[in-house]
């Protein structure tokens, strides 16, 4: 079984990462979605809020798990048998900063490799700090998440 983490903070998950998910599904058998910590940034939304969002958006899809984790990626990969690090690019920036991550990764655990898909051109400019900001300041964000997420702020504003 092909088994990939695609890992991220997903506060919270937009159009842009469904994308790769979806596009991801057709390459491995089982994706699980990580909701890591990134010591640099403070999120807008609870884990568990996060979690709930992901795991209603792919409820009818059992290849797809949602999980939270702390650590290392490589290490959460060991624990949960996965091979495989999906990413999402945008831009050429994020080129060079996700080849630097999976150049470390493989030093540190050569048997992971990381796959990096380019986002379609209709959600280049999606990024879940954007999102972030027209939410705080009650600009519209559907143009952007999936219909769970908005569901979920909706009842969350409330």
């Amino acid at each position: 079984m092909r088994t990939c983490l695609f890992p991220g903070t997903f506060d919270p998950i937009t159009l842009g990462h469904t994308d790769i998910i979806n596009r991801g599904l057709d390459l491995f058998d089982r994706l699980v979605i990580g909701i890591g910590v990134n010591s640099s940034k403070t999120p807008m939304f609870k884990p568990e809020e996060r979690i709930e969002w992901i795991r209603n958006i792919y409820k009818d899809d059992a290849r797809v798990e949602v999980t939270f984790y702390e650590g290392l990626t490589v290490d959460f990969c060991k624990k949960i048998g996965a091979r495989y690090i999906l990413r999402g690019i945008r831009y050429v920036s994020d080129f060079e900063y996700e080849k630097a991550i999976a150049d470390v990764n493989r030093t540190v655990a050569p048997e992971i490799e990381t796959i990096l898909l380019s986002t379609s051109p209709q959600y280049s400019s999606i990024a879940s700090t954007l999102v972030r900001d027209i939410y705080r300041y009650g600009g519209d964000v559907t143009p952007f998440l999936p219909a769970a997420v908005l569901e979920g702020m909706q009842n969350r504003k409330q």
